[in-house]
This record gives structure tokens, C-alpha cells and sequence, in this order.
């Protein structure tokens, strides 16, 4: 039953509708499962909302949140990841009231940034579940524990006049939060975006997915697109996976075309930890897509992750390597499901002048890109980021994206969202890259580049040197960024060792002047400080990637000790 392609759903203005056509429609189809791992050696424990019941419970949870703020207030989510956050997010939207995916109080480094968006936000009301209440009641006066609304609060709602559905806060500083107004319209029009891009649209497929909820790819991958599209979706816990990888590729293996993202770590993480006892019972023929959202996206990692499952059946073109950003809700460019990957290798020394010129794939100067496919639903194009001058294929400089999925701006942020959204419409994103052979390929972030004697360095070109350089160098967990110096910017890297090597272990002197080599020979750059430090201790954004700007505004403090400086 759960197989059947569900029936294409008429436009709605907004996701609510979608669930009441859905349960209309097909009430006893299953809409969202949550696979709970409550022990180590957990199998998953399975629990699931048909669209009848969840329409039952958006509508009561989202009458008993239209009692306690008046429409257009902020709602805060600080529910864990289940299907609590499904229908609280849900209902925060069908009750007129604008949504602030969050998390609860805890989660390991995010206690400043959550403190920092509460303050921005300032919600009338905060949404969790009865575990939680106790922790979020110092936070907000007025508390709605979902699992506490009882199904005979449910009453009919009339579609929301509210248009803010939600505000998604940027994931990279913790200091001055940026939350971008997504409209529901713009959620709609990017979930038809997604679910065209990887060919949803038109062959059903399950979502499964272990992105926090607060994401913008988790929320639109695991709520928006199924519900515009009535799919099924599966979600577990972000902890889950990280304690167990095999557990994600075992939710892509049991269900039918299943379509899921994940950034560049976790798949070099399956790799290289899925046992040979655990990829034994996988069969990973049946998945649709794979997507890769991470700046730049790289294809040794896909062909790490292609090696490491091809044994279990798994395509190489269900690879897709995408490009998004919060404010434009989040997909903007992808590649097809079906299509080999496009990789490119580019002359380094060219790039940096602002020209992708063609290198040779074996030439160790040579930066390999994979492209991001093309355009979903929307314009792309790429400018000079001083004077807006539209450039040409082949030059690289600042993508700027046009479409119904581009937010309405920031939050309380006036100056700010004159400076990103402009007046024309167009989105400024910050994020460098170019256009070859009609694929877009990212190639870094402008306020990221570090410029030394002129010369513009990507960040993330000197990090993959590092961490090649040293097998205790822990990979994807490193930073590298310039700082002020006498004589113009100076370059340092933070970086962690691995888990399974202490530091009393590591030659740290030799390690050093392996990097210090390695980067000076490939890049021409001389390393100022080079720097290993504990597991854990690189910051990250809440999306999971290294925070260069915390990193660098730690290191500037002294934060880090000296045991590996040079």
C-alpha cells in the first residue's frame, strides 16, 4: 500500500494544507516514521503518523498554540529530533504563528548560539515535549509540550493570512545570529524545486534523513518536500548516526528509492567505518539520490563512499552534488540523479586570479571540483563581487541566485538585508564560484578567501594538503584562516588529531614541519602557526561544518594551547 505513487496534489499556499489534502486523500498512508535508538546496540525502535493522525495532530497542537500568541508571534522548537518537531512545526505554521526551528537545551557547543537566536527572536512561545520542559521553562514564560496536547483539542483552522512561515537562522556564528524571514510560499516553491531536481516529481520516492530538523536541508528534505509530495518520510537521530553510521545506510537499504542528503564528513565517515560484518546485510541498489551539499564539494569523497558500497549494489550515479544556502530557503543548484559526476580540475595558481582554466588531473596543482549540476527553478549568475558586473563562463567570482524560494530578507536586520537581498531581487550569497560546460561549481567562500602577498588562497584548498599530509591529522576537522600580521596576512591551521592517537603519542615537531612542507610546496604559502589540538575542539556551525570565523576568533583569543605551534 505504502508503495503506490501517491496522487499529484493540487497547489496549496501552504504545508498545512498540503497535510489536511493528504489525509483527505490518502488518511491511511504512512507520513513520517521515526527510527529511536534507545541502546547502544539498538536495531531501531519504529514509530510512525498515518497523514490522518498527523493532520489530527497539527490540528490540536496548533489550536492550543493559537490560545497562548497572537498570530504572527514566534514560536521556538526546542523539540529533539522526532516526529514531535514534525508536528509542532507544522502546527506553529497552521496557526497563523511564525516558526524558529530550533533544539533543545544541551546540545553539545550550540549553548551560546541558542541563547544568541532566543534573544534575536524573541518568541511568545516555546514548543518541546514533556522530557523537556523543565529545561525550557527558564527560557520562556509560556510552554506547549507537544506530546501533552490531547487529539480532542483538534479543531478546524482556516489557512493562515500570516506569509513569514518561519525564520531559519544561519548556521555559521553563534554571535550575531541572522534569521532569514522564509515565506510559505518560498517553502513550497523550494520543496517543488527539490522534488523536480532529483526527480520526485515525477517517480515517488522515501526521504530518509538524519539532519537535524533545524536545518534548513533537514527541515525541507524531511518535512517540506514529503508533504508537498505526500511521500514517506524516515528520520533518526543526528546522534544516532554519528554513534552508528551503518544505521543510516541500513534505512536506505529497506526502503524503496530512498533520496537523502549528507555532508562531505559523513560520507567519508561510512567509509571508513562501516564494518565488513555490517555492509554485509546492506543492499544499496534501490537508492534514488545521494546528496552532497557541502562547499566545494569534492569527488574524492564520492569515490571514497562509490568504493567503499559498490560491492552493496550502489550506483555511482546516484551521486548529486548540490549547492544551497538558508536564504534561499535552501536548494538552488543540483545535479541529476542518473547522470555520471562532473568532475573538474582546475589550475590552481589560475583560480586564484579569478580564471577556471583546465588542469591535468594528475597535476598535483591541479584543485578537483565536482559541478554542481544546473539551476533548480531559478536564475543563477555570476558577478564581480565589487562592481555587479555579470561575468563571463569560465571566470569566477560571486553567484547570485533569483527565484520564488529567495527569502524576504533578515529578521530585524534592515542594512543587512538591503546589503544581501538587494532591491532587484536578486541574492547575494557570499559564496564564490563559476560556470563550465553549463555545470555551477563552487569554489569557496568570498569572506573566506585569505590573501597573502597578493595571492588569494582558498581556505579549504590548504586544509585538504594538511590533512593528507599525516595520518593523526583528523580529516574534515581542521581549520585554516588568515590573521593580521606586521607585514600583511599571516596563515594558520588549527587542526584536531584523530580519536584512536593520542597527543603523547604524535611527533608533533615532525608533523609540523611535514605540513609546513607540504603547503609551502603545493600552495607557496608559509604557515605561521600550525596547530593540533584535542578531538572536539574545532568549533563547528550547527549544520556540522568547520567554523573558520569561531576558530579564528578563538585562536586570536589564546584559547588554543601551544603544544603543536611552530
Amino acid at each position: 500500500m505504502d508503495n503506490r505513487r501517491p496522487p499529484l496534489a493540487p497547489a496549496f499556499r501552504s504545508l498545512p494544507e498540503y497535510v489536511h489534502h493528504w489525509a483527505q486523500a490518502t488518511p491511511d498512508r504512512r507520513a513520517f516514521t521515526f527510527v529511536d535508538h534507545p541502546a547502544p546496540d539498538s536495531r531501531g525502535v519504529h514509530r510512525t503518523l498515518t497523514w490522518r493522525r498527523l493532520d489530527v495532530r497539527v490540528r490540536a497542537v496548533a489550536a492550543r498554540l493559537a490560545e497562548e500568541a497572537e498570530p504572527g508571534a514566534r514560536v521556538a522548537l526546542l523539540c529533539p529530533q522526532g516526529l514531535e518537531y514534525v508536528t509542532g512545526f507544522l502546527a506553529t505554521l497552521a496557526a497563523g504563528l511564525i516558526a524558529v526551528p530550533l533544539y533543545p537545551p544541551g546540545l553539545p557547543g550550540q549553548g551560546d548560539r541558542l541563547t544568541a537566536v532566543l534573544a534575536d527572536a524573541r518568541p511568545s512561545v516555546v514548543v518541546t515535549t514533556s522530557r523537556h520542559v523543565g529545561e525550557v521553562q527558564e527560557l520562556c514564560d509560556r510552554v506547549v509540550a507537544v506530546d501533552q496536547v490531547p487529539d480532542a483539542a483538534a479543531r478546524d483552522l482556516e489557512p493562515a493570512d500570516a506569509e513569514v512561515a518561519y525564520l531559519q537562522y544561519t548556521s555559521g556564528s553563534t554571535r550575531t545570529p541572522a534569521g532569514v524571514e522564509i515565506s510559505h510560499a518560498n517553502v513550497v516553491a523550494n520543496a517543488r524545486q527539490a522534488l523536480s531536481a532529483y526527480g520526485a516529481d515525477a517517480h515517488p520516492v522515501t526521504c530518509v534523513g538524519w539532519l537535524p530538523l533545524y536545518h534548513d536541508m533537514g527541515l525541507v528534505l524531511s518535512i517540506a518536500a514529503p508533504v508537498v509530495r505526500g511521500l514517506l518520510s524516515v528520520l533518526m537521530d543526528p546522534v544516532a548516526f554519528l554513534h552508528e553510521p551503518a544505521r543510516w545506510l541500513r534505512l536506505l537499504a529497506v526502503h524503496p528509492r530512498a533520496l537523502s542528503a549528507a555532508p562531505n564528513f559523513a560520507y567519508d565517515y561510512c567509509a571508513s567505518a562501516v564494518t565488513d560484518a555490517q555492509k554485509a546485510e546492506l543492499r544499496l541498489d534501490g537508492v534514488a539520490a545521494l546528496i552532497n551539499g557541502s562547499e566545494p564539494v569534492r569527488p574524492g569523497t564520492a569515490d571514497r563512499f562509490q568504493a567503499a558500497f559498490a560491492g552493496q549494489g550502489l550506483v555511482a550515479q546516484t551521486h548529486c552534488p548540490s549547492y544551497g544556502l538558508a536564504e534561499a530557503t535552501v536548494f538552488v543548484s543540483a545535479a541529476r540523479p542518473g547522470e555520471p559526476l562532473r568532475r573538474f580540475a582546475l589550475d590552481r595558481d589560475a583560480l586564484a586570479q579569478g580564471k577556471a582554466l583546465p588542469a591535468r588531473p594528475d597535476d598535483p596543482r591541479a584543485v578537483l571540483l565536482a559541478g554542481c549540476g544546473t539551476p533548480a527553478g531559478q536564475q543563477v549568475r555570476i558577478v564581480d563581487p565589487v562592481s555587479g558586473d555579470r561575468l563571463s563562463e569560465g571566470e569566477v567570482g560571486e553567484i547570485q541566485v533569483r527565484g520564488p524560494n529567495v527569502g524576504r530578507g533578515y529578521w530585524n536586520q534592515e542594512e543587512q538585508t538591503r546589503r544581501v537581498f538587494g532591491t532587484d531581487g536578486r541574492l547575494r550569497t557570499g559564496d564564490l564560484g563559476t560556470v563550465l560546460e553549463g555545470q555551477l561549481i563552487v569554489t569557496g567562500r568570498l569572506k573566506d578567501l585569505i590573501v597573502v602577498d597578493g595571492r588569494n588562497h582558498y581556505p579549504q584548498d590548504l586544509e585538504a594538503t594538511v590533512q593528507d599530509t599525516h595520518p593523526a591529522i583528523r580529516r574534515d576537522r581542521l581549520a585554516a584562516f588568515g590573521v593580521a600580521g606586521g607585514s600583511g596576512e599571516r596563515v594558520v591551521v588549527v587542526a584536531e588529531h584523530t580519536r584512536t592517537t593520542s597527543l603523547a603519542e604524535i611527533d608533533v615537531p615532525a608533523l609540523v614541519r611535514a605540513v609546513r612542507a607540504a603547503v609551502s610546496g603545493r600552495h607557496g604559502v608559509r604557515l605561521a602557526d600550525v596547530l593540533l589540538v584535542p578531538p572536539g575542539t574545532v568549533p563547528r556551525t550547527s549544520s556540522g561544518k568547520v567554523s573558520r570565523a569561531l576558530t579564528r576568533e578563538r585562536y586570536l583569543a589564546g584559547v588554543y594551547a601551544a603544544d603543536g605551534a611552530a
